[in-house]
C-alpha cells in the first residue's frame, strides 16, 4: 500500500504539471537617494538693544545662504571659497528724534557653528556707509529662553588706534571676509534661524598657486 500511495502521488504531480514556485521575492529596492546635505544658512529680522544707544531704535534683516566655489576672486582660490555665499543685510539706525541712518548690502561670506552665523556683506546702498564697504555680522540663535543677540563691526569694535585720520580719529579697518565680532547685543523684538552646516573641503583647483612654508 505504502508503494501505491508514493506512485499515486507521482501520477498527480505529472497530471498537474511541474510545479512552479511562487512569485520570486521582489529584487532589493535600490538604496534610497542619498538627502542632499544641509545648506548654512540664516534669516529673519529683529529689533535690538545696543548699549551705547539704549534709546535708539536699531534694526536688522538678515537673508543669507551658503554658495560654496562661486566667487572666484582670489588668485589661489580661482573658483572660490567654501565659504562664499549669497543674500542680503539691511540695517536701519533711528535716534529718538534724529534722522535714519540706513545701508543695504550683498552677502559674500556665511559660515555657521551650532546656533551662530557670522556673515560679511557689501554695501550697495546707504545714507551712512561707503558703497563697496564690507560690514561684519555675527547672529546667535537663542535657546532655551534665551533671547537671540547680534554683533556687528562698526561702533565699538574694529578698531585700528594705530591709524588716524586727519582730525587723530582712529580709522575703521574694513572687515575681511566672514569676519565679525562676537553678538555683543541683545534682540528684543523678531529673532533669527541659523542652519548649521559643515565647510566643504576645497577641492584642487586648477592653477591654483602652492602656499610652501
Amino acid at each position: 500500500m505504502r508503494n501505491t500511495a508514493i506512485g499515486a502521488t507521482a501520477a498527480l504531480a505529472v497530471l498537474a504539471g511541474p510545479v512552479t514556485a511562487g512569485p520570486a521575492p521582489a529584487a532589493p529596492a535600490a538604496s534610497a537617494a542619498k538627502k542632499p546635505a544641509k545648506t548654512a544658512s540664516v534669516h529673519g529680522e529683529a529689533r535690538i538693544s545696543y548699549v551705547e544707544s539704549a534709546d535708539d531704535d536699531i534694526r536688522f534683516t538678515v537673508h543669507a545662504e551658503q554658495t560654496p566655489f562661486t566667487r572666484p576672486v582670489l588668485p589661489n582660490a580661482p573658483r572660490g571659497l567654501s565659504t562664499d555665499a549669497r543674500g542680503t543685510l539691511k540695517f536701519s539706525h533711528t535716534p529718538r528724534g534724529g534722522a535714519t541712518g540706513w545701508a543695504e548690502a550683498q552677502v559674500d561670506c556665511l559660515v555657521t557653528s551650532g546656533r551662530t552665523a557670522t556673515l560679511t556683506a557689501i554695501v550697495t546702498k546707504s545714507n551712512v556707509e561707503e558703497a563697496g564697504a564690507r560690514l561684519g555680522i555675527s547672529v546667535q540663535q537663542g535657546g532655551q529662553g534665551e533671547p537671540d543677540r547680534l554683533g556687528f563691526s562698526w561702533g565699538v569694535v574694529n578698531v585700528d588706534p594705530g591709524n588716524v585720520d586727519e582730525h587723530g580719529v582712529p580709522v575703521r579697518p574694513q572687515a575681511g571676509t566672514c569676519m565679525a565680532p562676537a553678538p555683543f547685543t541683545t534682540v528684543t523684538k523678531g529673532g533669527f534661524r541659523v542652519v548649521h552646516a559643515e565647510i566643504t573641503k576645497t577641492p584642487a583647483q586648477p592653477g591654483a598657486a602652492v602656499r610652501r612654508g
